[in-house]
């Protein structure tokens, strides 16, 4: 496998981090990229004052993991869309991660809601954002997204008229329901580069993937 590593072009350092956490017993090992980037645009968030720390969204030093994983200044995000939508659980996420978040949350999914069930969006749950492991836990694979506090993943929407619209039930559920999912589903394309459905593996039968992940083609991959 380091032979095969090395042929395909990961660099020493990289490799260095694989085989460290080779020693960890029982932890998924993953590759990471040296990707200067990340601490670039997250820096930018950061002076842009895009992101304000409030009574739903607060700061955290640190999140524990490799050296690979985690994010300059994460926050910690209770709320979006100004507090009126709910996390369960709360999310950790990077700096960009939270705008996009309101601004999907805000722009899409609460008109989305109106428009198609007729009623308010009040809370998401939320399947996973932050978490130092490999993409779909498959061991040796490249560090996921969630691992630098850059993805998060929504299962479920909560209504106010206490309705729930699962992915699991309402990908393919009543036409109300498959109307609204497809249409934040739609909606979240023009705002994160990553968007992966129901439709795009068995990884995500149950779950949209949002992230904002830099890629080579066309800079956007919308499954």
């Amino acid at each position: 496998m380091v032979t095969a590593m090395l042929r395909y072009g990961v660099g020493v350092g990289c490799l260095l981090m694989v085989l460290a956490l080779w020693a960890c017993s029982g932890v998924p090992t993953f590759v990471a990229r040296d990707e200067p980037w990340r601490a670039e645009e997250e820096k930018a968030c950061l002076a842009s004052g895009l992101v304000r720390e409030t009574e739903f969204v607060t700061a955290r030093s640190a999140l524990g993991g490799p050296s690979a994983c985690g994010a300059l200044k994460p926050f910690k995000v209770a709320a979006t869309a100004r507090g009126a939508v709910a996390l369960d659980p709360p999310a950790l996420l990077r700096c960009p991660m939270v705008h996009a978040v309101e601004h999907w949350m805000e722009r899409v999914v609460v008109p989305a809601a109106h428009f198609y069930l007729g009623s308010e969006v009040v809370g998401v749950k939320v399947l996973s954002s932050y978490s130092c492991r490999p993409m779909n836990n498959v061991d040796g694979a490249l560090l996921s997204e969630h691992g630098h506090a850059n993805a998060v993943d929504i299962s479920a929407f909560f209504l106010a008229d206490g309705r729930t619209v699962t992915l699991t039930g309402g990908w393919e559920g009543a036409p109300p329901e498959q109307k609204f999912l497809r249409a934040v589903h739609r909606g979240a394309c023009s705002v994160f580069t990553t968007v992966l459905s129901p439709d795009y593996d068995s990884h995500h039968h149950d779950h949209f993937h949002l992230d904002l992940a830099r890629h080579r083609e066309d800079g956007r991959i919308c499954k």
